[in-house]
């Protein structure tokens, strides 16, 4: 079997959908090729959350900028796509709410004291996994189940080869493919980009309980909205690429939920996968050294909050248009020297 589109997007993440649907909605027919089953961004919560992740993390006022942009461009992303966006805001249980409060200030964003806490109404939340079975049904976008097991290149055409031989030709290649290895067939500077990811654990759970009214943040954890109750997580275990479930952590995870929400509930089963993470935290997205090829890839725990804007970044990068101000800060070719970046093109 082969098909021909104008682009191929290997991986149907969160970078990998946004980036096709971006795509589809410029006019180019799009095939995103996935093994299927559940990946990182599944196993999610969804949160759009530039101000408790500036704050978390203790983020630059660049990076936090970086981040809020990045959640500026969701309203149009979801009207366009039929996406449903949550503008819940979040709270924050943490120690000295005064000082935090000042912090997200200085950084731009909107927070006030609530209770023992504080709120910020400058985060957003999406249900994860029906956003990406809508991004996948948007049309333009064609999904197939493959495991890609080699790439190829000539005369000026990407070929993606499935393990069972099923072909798939286009000018452009989106490799999207989370913390997995480097496939055969890139080049080498592009290689060592993608091996040099750093594979991240993270497992939520998910419980019935009375459903809060917005994300509620703590030292231990989260608890984010579900339709039935919510998701408590999350962890992040640098260099583990397990995917079994860990019952004493999702036990923990139950446990500080319901702390935060109040209540009693019932634990279900574990999410978990492995996310993908850059030397400086920030996703790598953009044009490459090679001709045709484009990355998506590695944005930590930030890739439903940053996925339109790798989207954007991917596609004017095909289309060869004036990129985003953002997008030198997300280009591959921050981590390939300019010498092996040039004789690579």
């Amino acid at each position: 079997m082969s098909s021909s589109p104008d682009v191929i997007v290997i991986g149907a993440g969160v970078l990998g959908l946004s980036s096709a649907a971006e795509l589809a909605a410029r006019g180019h027919a799009v095939t995103v090729l996935d093994p299927g089953g559940s990946n990182a961004s599944s196993a999610a919560a969804g949160m759009i959350a530039p101000a408790m992740e500036s704050l978390i993390d203790g983020l630059s006022p660049d990076h936090a900028a970086l981040l809020k942009r990045g959640r500026d461009l969701w309203p149009a992303f979801a009207s366009r796509h039929g996406l449903t966006l949550h503008l819940d805001g979040a709270e924050w249980r943490g120690a000295d709410p005064d000082a935090a409060v000042a912090r997200l200030h200085a950084l731009g964003f909107a927070a006030g004291r609530a209770g023992e806490g504080l709120f910020t109404p400058d985060d957003w939340r999406i249900e994860a996994q029906a956003a990406l079975g809508q991004l996948s049904a948007i049309p333009g976008v064609t999904r197939v189940e493959a495991t890609v097991a080699r790439l190829s290149r000539a005369d000026g055409v990407w070929t993606a080869t499935a393990d069972d031989s099923r072909e798939w030709s286009a000018p452009s290649l989106v490799l999207a493919t989370g913390a997995a290895a480097a496939l055969g067939g890139l080049p080498d500077d592009v290689t060592a980009v993608v091996n040099a990811i750093e594979p991240i654990r993270g497992q939520l759970t998910p419980i019935r309980c009375a459903v809060p009214a917005q994300v509620i943040r703590g030292p231990g954890g989260y608890a984010t909205p579900t339709a039935d109750g919510a998701l408590c997580g999350a962890t992040m275990q640098s260099g583990d690429r397990s995917l079994e479930p860990d019952t004493e952590i999702a036990a923990k995870q139950a446990a500080n939920g319901l702390s935060l929400i109040g209540g009693e509930g019932q634990a279900g089963e574990p999410r978990v996968g492995v996310r993908g993470a850059s030397p400086d935290g920030l996703p790598i997205a953009g044009v490459t050294g090679t001709p045709g090829l484009f990355l998506a890839l590695a944005p930590r725990r930030n890739g439903w909050l940053l996925g339109p804007m790798v989207g954007a970044i991917v596609a004017d990068g095909i289309e060869d248009r004036a990129p985003l101000a953002d997008a030198s800060a997300l280009s591959p070719l921050r981590f390939v020297s300019q010498p092996a970046a040039r004789s690579a093109g």
